[in-house]
């Protein structure tokens, strides 16, 4: 069954949707990565259309590839921002005509799953993020959260002087010993500095250290990771499986975190959630937002066998993706359902698409 259209329904720069359409008239929604989404629209109407039009739906591990190889004079990261719109897509079309949900078709059971609350903000005093945390436990029953340290891509600086540290420990003190904690630095620190915050968060018993390093240093984030106790993570801003290859291998990081919207979709996630599998482990995605990041997480953890035991969840203000798609996710008791409809199991409004931008690419 060939794939005949692809059209990309984009809204600024923030979110771009993808529908294809097969021969049949059967179709699927899929979603490019978020943030510039209008440039991505772009490259995948210039460089990856031309490829997979034609292609047979059903082959989705050879339309991966040929398009990664199709792209090898302009290759990175917006390809695959591109190809997770159409490879999303196919995965909805594909539980579409099964009659099941992505996680069923992957072996798995949609279920309430354990979710964290998210924050990404620097912004926020330590004493602010510890009361909101304390209020998100109690009203739906977050049992762990994510805070940031350090300053974004920051050469050992913080966003202003002690407020790493201080946060570290208030957020602690607020929720207790039976709250799980993790800290996201976001590139921030070289080796001796990412040694000595990840001793303060082993103190305090985090359960994970994030990024510690810039992520292209792979070197200085297997060192940190061989010198603490406190599992290192990384992974999100990694879409090349090569680089997959080398973090999970080389005992870079501890728990793999691809985004499946960075990394290319669906089909190339599962290619890193069996590396990781293979070297025993566990895999807790990238999905910073409410749009369609976290329904692909969901269905991935609820289907993998070395799934981390949560989704990351974002507290913050999430009013841009409010009319994108029915039913919302919603937290309950600290887990968040995964769809159980067919495919992403979720329906797009329509009045979203009425605004959008549409680009239309056709065999």
């Amino acid at each position: 069954m060939q794939i005949t259209t692809i059209e990309t329904f984009v809204q600024g720069e923030k979110l771009g949707l993808v529908r294809v359409t097969a021969e049949d008239g059967s179709t699927g929604w899929g979603q490019m990565a978020p943030s510039n989404a209008d440039i991505t629209a772009l490259v995948l109407h210039r460089q990856v259309a031309p490829i997979v039009l034609g292609w047979d739906a059903d082959d989705l591990d050879g339309l991966n590839d040929a398009v990664i190889e199709g792209t090898y004079k302009f290759p990175g990261t917006y390809v695959c921002r591109a190809l997770a719109g159409i490879d999303t897509a196919l995965w909805d079309l594909r539980g579409r005509l099964a009659g099941k949900s992505v996680c069923a078709l992957l072996g798995g059971v949609p279920r309430p799953f354990p979710v964290y609350g998210s924050s990404t903000s620097r912004k926020i005093t330590p004493e602010d993020e510890a009361a909101r945390m304390v209020r998100l436990r109690d009203e739906v029953g977050f049992r762990a959260f994510k805070m940031k340290i350090g300053r974004r891509g920051g050469h050992d600086a913080d966003e202003w002087p002690g407020r790493s540290e201080a946060i570290i420990t208030e957020t602690r003190k607020a929720l207790g010993d039976e709250i799980k904690l993790m800290a996201d630095a976001n590139s921030c620190y070289a080796p001796a500095r990412a040694i000595e915050i990840g001793r303060l968060l082993e103190d305090e018993g985090f359960a994970h250290f994030e990024e510690p390093c810039p992520y292209w240093e792979l070197d200085w984030t297997a060192d940190v990771a061989a010198v603490l106790t406190i599992p290192v993570s990384g992974g999100e801003q990694d879409y090349d499986l090569k680089q997959w290859r080398r973090l999970i291998d080389g005992a870079v990081i501890d728990i793999a975190q691809p985004d499946l919207c960075y990394i290319g979709g669906m089909t190339r996630a599962l290619r890193v959630a069996k590396m990781a599998e293979d070297a025993g482990l566990p895999i807790i995605p990238h999905s910073a937002n409410h749009s369609f990041t976290t329904i692909y997480a969901l269905h991935l953890m609820g289907a993998i066998p070395n799934a981390g035991p949560y989704v990351e969840f974002s507290i913050e203000d999430q009013r841009a993706f409010a009319d994108l798609y029915r039913p919302r996710m919603q937290v309950v008791d600290g887990h968040v359902m995964i769809p159980d409809g067919p495919g992403w199991g979720v329906e797009i409004n329509p009045a979203w698409i009425e605004r959008a931008e549409r680009m239309v690419s056709t065999k």
